[in-house]
C-alpha cells in the first residue's frame, strides 16, 4: 500500500481496530470478535464506504480521507443512505477521529460485558 496521506489514515484506523479484535473461537472456527471488511472498489455495483465494522452486534462504517479532505458527493449520498437506514458513519481524516473511534469501541465493549459468544455460529434462514 502506498504511503498515501490517506493511506496513512487508513493504517490508523486498522490499527484502533486490531486492537479491539480478539480471537475466540466458533464451532470449528477461530474468528475475531471484531469483523472488519475493506471492500476494494471495482467499479461494478453500489458502492459503500472504505470499511464495514461489525462490533458486538453493531454496525459501523467509516470512510477514511487525507486530513482536512471531506466525502465526495457519491459518498455523502453513500452516508445518507447508511444513516436514514438506522446504520452508523464516521469520516475520519487524523488521529482525533482514531481517538473518537477508539472511544466509540470503548463503550460499545462497556455496555456489553456480560455478552457470551455462543459455542456454535447461529446459520440463519430458513431451516
Amino acid at each position: 500500500m502506498a504511503a498515501t496521506p490517506e493511506n496513512k489514515v487508513k493504517q490508523m484506523v486498522r490499527g484502533v481496530l486490531d486492537e479491539f479484535s480478539e480471537d475466540i473461537q466458533i464451532g470449528q472456527f477461530h474468528v475475531k470478535t471484531l469483523y472488519q471488511f475493506w471492500p476494494v472498489p471495482s467499479g461494478f455495483g453500489a458502492s459503500s464506504l472504505d470499511c464495514i465494522v461489525c462490533y458486538y452486534g453493531l454496525a459501523l462504517y467509516i470512510e477514511t480521507k487525507a486530513p482536512k479532505k471531506r466525502p465526495t458527493p457519491r459518498q455523502d449520498l453513500t452516508i445518507a443512505e447508511i444513516v436514514g437506514s438506522g446504520g452508523m458513519t464516521m469520516v475520519i481524516d487524523s488521529k482525533e477521529g482514531c481517538d473518537l473511534l477508539r472511544q466509540w469501541l470503548n463503550l460499545v465493549k462497556a455496555q456489553h460485558a456480560n455478552y457470551r459468544v455462543p459455542e456454535t455460529p447461529d446459520r440463519g434462514g430458513a431451516g
